[in-house]
């Protein structure tokens, strides 16, 4: 094999390794399609010093949060993580406009026979319009839901997690 073709394929490696699975890569980009009432946009990972996603509660490595784009106009953010449930992890997504207001909440994947009720729409919809100076409490401000407890207090977790980091990224500028 020669040089040319070793470096090709190591920088295939290193891009295809940086990309959400597929189906998780198909579902968010639904979600941008339909929230944002686009067909055609950029999704693009954005990167943060490793000295400030070190320290940040959400988990901001590769494959987290992304600039969604249109003809080189910023039409928001989308965060893709995933939170713990009784035995699994499931996948959600966030959507934020430009200044990183909460416009929608989605669970991508639930691995859980009990609890899936945090992934209906009713549910979710309390958590749009919440900001980085917002903070969210179990049974105060999240409405419980029966049969779902600790899928309920990860994912106000997450929230909370993922609304703190973006506050220290905009304290420091980088958003």
């Amino acid at each position: 094999m020669g040089l040319k073709n070793l470096f090709f394929l190591i920088l295939s490696l290193t891009l295809l390794s940086f990309s959400l699975p597929k189906t998780i890569q198909k579902k968010v980009d639904a979600e941008i399609t339909e929230t944002f009432h686009i067909e055609k946009f950029e999704f693009t990972e954005v990167n943060f010093p490793v000295e400030v996603t070190a320290t940040l509660p959400s988990s901001f490595g590769s494959d987290h949060f992304f600039k969604i784009e249109k003809e080189n106009s910023l039409l928001g953010y989308a965060y893709v993580s995933k939170a713990p449930s009784k035995t699994d992890n499931f996948d959600y997504l966030v959507l934020l406009d430009p200044k990183l207001v909460i416009i929608k909440t989605k669970v991508l994947v639930y691995r859980e026979d009990y609890g899936g009720e945090i992934g209906s729409k009713r549910w979710l919809k309390q958590f749009i319009g919440k900001t980085k100076d917002d903070d969210l409490r179990y049974g105060d401000n999240v409405v419980v839901i029966s049969g779902a407890t600790i899928s309920v207090k990860s994912f106000t977790e997450a929230i909370n997690n993922l609304l703190k980091s973006l506050k220290i990224l905009h304290s420091k500028q980088l958003l």
